[in-house]
């Protein structure tokens, strides 16, 4: 069955055709960052206008990448929340009309689901059950994966996510937008021995995050001096180090607490090529193995949303009927 997966949950809009039997087709993603980048953020009402804008030429861009038409689809697999209301009904808006018009099923899809799946598009991808770090935007998550729908909360962040830390640092740093991206590009450069930032709840004990502090450790260093741009550069090092030492040992503890073998890192942060080296050595050295999306599936995308669509459609989800449809801008993955 070939399934047609929209994102439009933020900043991003992503159309793309996954077909079950021979696996994703096509995929297109049109990034808002410089339609936001004047206001340092992302502007809500913006971001919606836009991803009507966009819907339909990526549409038509899949389907030609694809070789197919419209008559070929034989599902629609859209992001239903969490994100932006607005943004996510443009997306679901779009979709719950052309599934009623072309008279084939809608599917409300979870976004950080689609993250989860992901790493499963790869060539090697993992088996289940596996331990998933999710690490996207707002969110960072430790989650047991039994199976398509079966999660289990393991801990997550008390506060701001790892993806808003970098963000707010960034500002603090003086830093352009996006942030997060650019103060990892400046670190990758800089001598985190030069300071010294907390590591929260390193030892806590459970596998609970919490960033706030960290970001308010930098707040404090930066009002304290002006600083260079050597020791912004040095004090980003220190910052990523910081971050990269939480999440890295979390993760492996959730491995030993599980007894399980493979960790799924999925989500923008998932990126970050601190993080993949520290994961890399870690999970070696325990005995398992770590897997991510392909590096353009990191951030928000079509593709993770139709496969997401596809393997519920697989494995018996109920699809409920096109035409009438709402968004959750909070959804809890455990609902699912």
């Amino acid at each position: 069955m070939l399934v047609l997966g929209i994102e439009s949950s933020c900043d991003e809009t992503g159309l793309a055709l996954y077909d079950t039997g021979r696996g994703l087709l096509a995929h297109a993603v049109h990034s808002q960052v410089a339609l936001h980048e004047v206001y340092g953020g992302v502007v809500p009402e913006l971001a919606s206008r836009d991803h009507i804008r966009r819907v339909v030429p990526l549409l038509r861009k899949v389907l030609t990448e694809a070789g197919t038409g419209l008559q070929e689809i034989g599902a629609i697999a859209y992001t239903a929340g969490p994100g932006l209301a607005g943004a996510l009904l443009v997306g679901a808006g779009f979709a719950e009309s052309l599934a009623l018009a072309l008279k084939v099923p809608a599917l409300p899809v979870h976004h950080l689901e689609g993250h989860l799946l992901s790493p499963l598009l790869s060539a090697d991808p993992p088996r289940f059950p596996f331990v998933a770090l999710l690490v996207s935007g707002g969110h960072t998550q430790l989650m047991r994966v039994s199976g398509v729908g079966q999660y289990e909360l393991l801990g997550e962040t008390l506060d701001d996510a790892a993806g808003e830390a970098f963000d707010k640092t960034a500002k603090l740093l003086g830093l352009g937008y996006p942030g997060g991206p650019q103060l990892a590009q400046l670190a990758e450069t800089g001598r985190p021995a030069r300071y010294a930032l907390p590591r929260p709840m390193l030892h806590s004990g459970d596998l609970s995050f919490s960033f706030s502090g960290l970001k308010t450790a930098v707040l404090t260093q930066v009002r304290r001096q002006e600083m260079t741009d050597a020791e912004k550069v040095d004090l980003c090092a220190e910052f990523q180090a910081a971050i990269v030492e939480v999440l890295a040992a979390k993760a492996l503890v959730a491995l030993k607490a599980t007894r399980l073998t493979q960790l799924v890192v999925a989500g923008g942060v998932g990126a970050n090529r601190a993080l993949r080296a520290a994961l890399d050595v870690g999970t070696q050295a325990a005995g398992a193995r770590v897997f991510y999306p392909e590096l353009e599936l990191c951030t928000d995308n079509g593709a993770m949303i139709a496969f997401a669509g596809a393997q519920r459609l697989t494995f018996g989800s109920v699809v409920k009927q096109a035409g009438s449809f709402g968004v959750r801008p909070r959804w809890a993955l455990e609902e699912v």
